[in-house]
């Protein structure tokens, strides 16, 4: 099955020096991809060589979001900007999904926006993956919505589990909402009642997952709301700094430990692909009428084609149409809740 892929080449630290790259390396590793370049044709057409590129064309789009703009500005007054041509490609059927690095909140305000909500979704939620002992598990929200009812922390678990089961081939996704101890009693109002929910919604839920168990890979698949979730992410995402730091100011705090360092390098080339933050890079805006992947900002090619990886992926698995089956099967449940 072909997929086509827009991608917002403006977007981002580094725009087409980096998103056109690896537009380029996805089409060489997947046959069955195609890619829209949406930006500045003088920007993206002289990476591409005099001849192009097979299976890559361009969509030309005369402005871009800067990264700190609003998001209402962005949506009110860029029409033509990248992200919104390359959102309206998925909105119009010439592609499948879209990919972009740029500002998230324009990015979440200009899909829901111009593709909607999919039925019975209210919100949409953000997802990525984060490695854990047992390989990795998918967390949201992690910052679309801070406040969150317990039918919404439903709606999050159905489609993180959904996304799991299409992505990765999984029949029964584990499913498990994140609280501040394991035992029932534990957690708000809003998260026990979104524990009853998850027990009785036919997904394969194993009750609260406490912060540590998010590494330890307790669940496949762990709903939070976006406050805690992006906390939750960003505390991470420092303590990793912080440990390289450490890691590095020890190798090299004299001669002896810069010798270790080189007899050890085999072991810590090893440990740092297995954290490689690029390898995860990629988080999905779940509950829209089509697939929008963001990437980090500060992506290089590597860690772009990891999003773009995403993209294609979900498109050729029917994820939309999983996501929607589901809920579909959840609404008298929550009709009666």
């Amino acid at each position: 099955m072909t997929v086509s892929v827009a991608i917002d080449c403006m977007g981002g630290d580094h725009g087409p020096r980096v998103t056109v790259p690896a537009a380029l390396e996805l089409v060489r590793r997947d046959a069955d991809v195609r890619v829209i370049l949406v930006g500045r044709q003088a920007d993206i057409q002289p990476l591409l060589g005099e001849g192009g590129q097979a299976r890559v064309s361009v969509r030309h789009a005369n402005e871009v979001v800067a990264m700190d703009e609003s998001p209402s500005l962005a949506l009110r007054t860029k029409k033509d900007c990248s992200m919104r041509v390359a959102v309206d490609l998925v909105k119009q059927g010439e592609a499948d999904a879209c990919v972009s690095a740029g500002n998230t909140g324009a990015l979440m305000a200009i899909s829901r926006f111009v593709l909607k909500m999919l039925p019975g979704i209210d919100r949409p939620a953000i997802c990525a993956a984060l490695p854990t002992l047992t390989g990795h598990t998918h967390l949201l929200d992690l910052g679309a919505n801070v406040d969150c009812s317990p039918e919404h922390l439903l709606q999050f678990g159905i489609m993180g589990a959904s996304l799991v089961a299409a992505v990765e081939h999984r029949d029964r996704p584990s499913v498990g909402i994140l609280n501040i101890g394991e035992e029932e009693i534990k957690g708000n109002d809003v998260v026990k009642r979104a524990a009853e929910l998850l027990a009785g919604s036919g997904l394969n839920f194993v009750g609260n997952v406490e912060g540590d168990g998010v590494y330890k890979g307790e669940a496949d698949v762990i709903v939070c709301d976006g406050f805690v979730g992006n906390v939750a992410l960003k505390t991470s995402e420092g303590l990793a700094q912080v440990l390289a730091t450490f890691l590095r100011e020890e190798f090299k705090r004299n001669l002896f430990t810069r010798l270790t360092a080189l007899v050890a390098l085999p072991v810590v080339k090893r440990f740092k692909s297995r954290v490689d933050h690029r390898r995860y890079n990629g988080a999905s805006l779940l509950g829209l009428r089509g697939i929008v992947v963001k990437s980090h900002g500060s992506a290089d090619s590597f860690a772009f084609g990891y999003a773009l990886r995403r993209a294609a992926e979900e498109a050729r698995s029917g994820l939309l149409a999983r996501i929607s089956e589901r809920i579909a099967a959840q609404q008298p449940i929550q009709e009666t809740a």
